[in-house]
């Protein structure tokens, strides 16, 4: 048996990483988010609370992928006129595409930070998607299993995914912002 099949973590060029092998995003300590602005101004900030994840580690952190499904009517932003707005048709239109998948194409690796290119398809569109990465640490929780955790966050143009509802204002601008930053917080349980 290997070293990484017995330990949570091991050593990758002097820095400690997570063990390779498959680990399973915890969506209850999941905050997969997003924020625009409205206005042009006020930050109006969003989250998903149905993401069903993998991250598979690699014996070479570069040889590492994630898979992650979210469930578009799980979205979440503090005002439910608002949420209902974002699952109509005129945004992700939840009721005849249920769900966005992500799925990555590489990874780079250097320390504890990386970048996780990957595809995002929302709405049956799909467009490249870069996500600054840094892993935070290893925890054994309560139970006996082992957690890691990352955190990352990128910019994407929500009308690329032909999400293009929006109002001119009469002062000039528009009333949702295009640029779109993602924020991902995640905690993933190692499978046996």
């Amino acid at each position: 048996m290997t070293e990484s099949a017995t330990t949570p973590t091991r050593l990758v060029d002097g820095v400690e990483l997570p063990a390779a092998g498959t680990w399973k995003v915890d969506p209850g300590h999941a905050e997969v988010g997003f924020m625009g602005r409205h206005f042009m101004l006020t930050k109006v900030r969003g989250r998903f609370t149905g993401v069903d994840a993998t991250v598979r580690i690699g014996e070479r952190p570069e040889d590492s992928r994630v898979t992650a499904v979210i469930d578009m009517a799980s979205v979440e932003s503090g005002d439910q006129t608002r949420d209902d707005h974002l699952r109509s048709g005129d945004f992700f239109d939840a009721e005849k595409h249920p769900q966005s998948v992500f799925e990555s194409t590489s990874v780079t690796w250097d320390g504890k930070s990386g970048r996780l290119d990957g595809n995002l398809t929302i709405k049956g569109v799909t467009h490249p998607v870069s996500l600054d990465v840094d892993y935070l640490g290893y925890a054994r929780d309560p139970w006996g299993g082992d957690r890691t955790v990352f955190s990352a966050r990128g910019k994407i143009n929500r009308e690329d995914w032909g999400l293009t509802w929006n109002m001119a204002l009469e002062t000039g601008g528009i009333l949702v912002s295009k640029e779109i930053e993602l924020s991902l917080e995640i905690e993933a349980v190692r499978e046996a």
